[in-house]
């Protein structure tokens, strides 16, 4: 049980019900992250809505977005994460042995740009001020500019959404 009481859609701000309903249903079963969330509207309309925006752009391969999304979640031992992001990783192509062997350095099924995103999304939660130049001049060579920046931000925001979940103990909807 969350440690916080969950805000029903009907008890949120009408301008921000359409980004309660989207994110809980269309961007993935995210219903009980968003009960809490919906505690700070702002929060709500913010982080979730420019999630939502962001999906809606496809700036960035899933592939990629997802092995950053399950590595940072296995290095901080989100289950609730790693229970929704997985079935995502497995759409896109991988086994289940690879996603539950994505951080050995020696993990079967990942190619040369998968294991530099495992790479990044590794250092961006362990090391930032140190990720030497030659990782960033790797990513250049599949990604632009602007997909590096969205990289690294859904990385770090999803190191955020980890420690938000755990804190505050939000349900797992996919054991309930």
């Amino acid at each position: 049980m969350a440690r916080v009481h969950k805000i029903e859609l009907n008890e949120v701000p009408k301008d921000i019900q359409n980004i309660y309903r989207e994110y809980s249903t269309n961007y993935g079963p995210f219903i009980n992250q968003v009960k809490v969330f919906a505690q700070r509207p702002p929060a709500l309309k913010h982080i979730m809505g420019m999630l939502l925006e962001m999906d809606k752009e496809a700036l960035i391969p899933k592939r990629y977005l997802e092995i950053g999304v399950i590595v940072v979640s296995r290095l901080n031992q989100c289950d609730y994460c790693v229970d929704h992001h997985t079935p995502r990783l497995l759409v896109e192509g991988f086994s289940q042995e690879t996603v539950d062997r994505i951080l050995e350095e020696d993990c079967p099924g990942l190619d040369e740009l998968d294991q530099l995103v495992r790479d990044l999304a590794i250092q961006v939660t362990h090391t930032p001020a140190n990720i030497p130049e030659k990782v960033f001049d790797g990513l250049r060579n599949h990604f632009t500019d602007p997909q590096i920046v969205e990289l690294v931000l859904r990385i770090s925001l999803c190191g955020f959404f980890n420690r938000f979940n755990d804190a505050l103990q939000i349900e797992n909807e996919l054991k309930g």
